[in-house]
């Protein structure tokens, strides 16, 4: 603090040590008010505080005068006034609340002076790590705030590993139903010259089988974590496997439909199906299929990703679709076969049902239209592993529904009732129900 005389003081001009920044000499400064305060005794030193905006300048201690009759107070942002005796015997401080330690940030107070504001604590996913901040600074998207929000933290990075329990199980499940559908079709080549199987188009009946085994194993690829090869083979493994099956249904159920409508020698229709038109469909379909995930791969590919607003704490790591209007047409495409194939054995529901697998048909794809139905909306609310969960479970649904409502009955034939699987089992079967 500089010692002056008393006539060197004027209001409005005036020398003084800069204790702003700390350091030390002299500056003229412009200031609004002029305040005086009693340092020691007031016959021997008095100290000049300069306001500037309603808080404290600066301040200038005057030796050698001779007398004041005035003391000092203080005033709300911590500063003495004039006519009233001093506390203590130092500088006030120019500010009227206390500091904001890191986590918060100051806010100003509405009608108050510039010296006046509140701490408030940092927003979410905001940090503060100094004293006095004006504003808190944002984490990093793969980082989040620590409690105290005085730093940021690396977030953890998930997906949907084997070895989470939701994983773990969705694994299981599709092991278990791959390995019976294997069981089943090998089931079937045994018993293939038996009338059951025979009656039931043996090579379709083996393609779907296989198929199904393929869906089944294809949700694999949705579980640990995602590289660049996985997230191109989920997508386009899962439509052209399942584009398989459900034109294999197709192909069966048109199959049945010419069986009993071309009973006359000579028509059209009992020359396609001795030709073998209706297994014409599967490659068709498929190569549809096959096209537009052509058109997806060389357009706007699957991709991996991540996800920072599903968890506060945590980084999932996941397969972007790439382009969600090419991902829903491709399933609209599945859906259209899907739809093909219950609408054709819906009308075929009717027909004698020795070996009629026209009602089976139906329910599948009955079941298997419900279950991607309902798997869109859901889809789309939900996020994290969820999401990759649902589409996982959608996957294993339509799969065990299908082979559980096709190829249980015939299971159910060849292993407990293997009398009805003979020729004088199918005729006495026929017999009972009469005309």
């Amino acid at each position: 603090m500089n010692r002056l005389g008393s006539q060197e003081v004027r209001k409005g001009v005036w020398a003084a040590e800069d204790v702003t920044n700390g350091k030390s000499g002299t500056d003229r400064c412009h200031v609004s008010e002029v305040r005086l305060l009693v340092l020691e005794k007031p016959s021997t030193s008095l100290v000049i505080l300069a306001y500037k905006e309603g808080c404290l300048h600066g301040a200038v201690e005057i030796v050698e005068t001779h007398s004041s009759s005035q003391d000092a107070s203080t005033d709300s942002c911590g500063q003495q006034q004039a006519g009233e005796p001093s506390s203590q015997n130092k500088i006030p401080h120019s500010v009227c609340s206390e500091s904001c330690g890191p986590g918060f940030w100051k806010t100003h107070q509405e009608g108050q002076a510039a010296c006046c504001f509140d701490c408030t604590p940092c927003p979410e996913n905001e940090i503060s790590n100094e004293t006095d901040v004006e504003q808190c600074v944002r984490c990093l998207d793969d980082q989040y705030p620590n409690p105290a929000r005085d730093r940021c933290l690396p977030k953890v990075v998930v997906f949907l590993a084997y070895e989470d329990p939701l994983g773990a199980a969705l694994a299981g499940v599709a092991l278990c139903f791959s390995v019976l559908t294997a069981l089943v079709l090998g089931l079937f080549v045994k018993h293939r010259n038996t009338p059951l199987v025979k009656a039931n188009n043996r090579n379709l009946s083996y393609t779907l089988l296989a198929s199904l085994c393929l869906c089944f194993l294809c949700s694999l690829l949705f579980l640990g974590r995602p590289n660049t090869a996985t997230c191109i083979l989920q997508q386009t493994t899962f439509a052209i496997v399942f584009t398989v099956a459900v034109s294999t249904i197709l192909a069966k159920t048109i199959t049945v439909v010419l069986a009993f409508k071309a009973t006359a020698p000579g028509k059209r229709m009992r020359q396609w199906l001795v030709s073998g038109a209706p297994n014409s469909v599967i490659p068709i379909c498929s190569l549809l299929q096959v096209v537009l995930c052509g058109i997806w791969l060389g357009t706007c590919p699957p991709f991996i990703d991540t996800d920072t607003h599903a968890e506060p704490q945590q980084l999932l790591v996941l397969c972007n679709k790439g382009s969600a209007t090419l991902f829903y047409l491709v399933l609209g495409y599945l859906g259209s076969l899907a739809l093909g194939s219950f609408s054709v054995a819906f009308l075929a529901r009717s027909l004698p049902d020795t070996f009629n697998e026209a009602k089976y048909l139906t329910f599948s794809m009955l079941v298997f239209c419900s279950v991607w139905v309902t798997f869109i909306p859901v889809y789309n609310s939900t996020k994290g592993k969820v999401m990759v969960a649902v589409e996982v479970f959608s996957i294993l649904a339509s799969s065990a529904g299908l082979l559980g409502c096709i190829f249980a009955p015939k299971f159910y034939i060849l292993l407990v009732r293997p009398n009805r699987n003979v020729l004088r089992g199918i005729k006495e079967k026929a017999r009972s129900r009469g005309p």
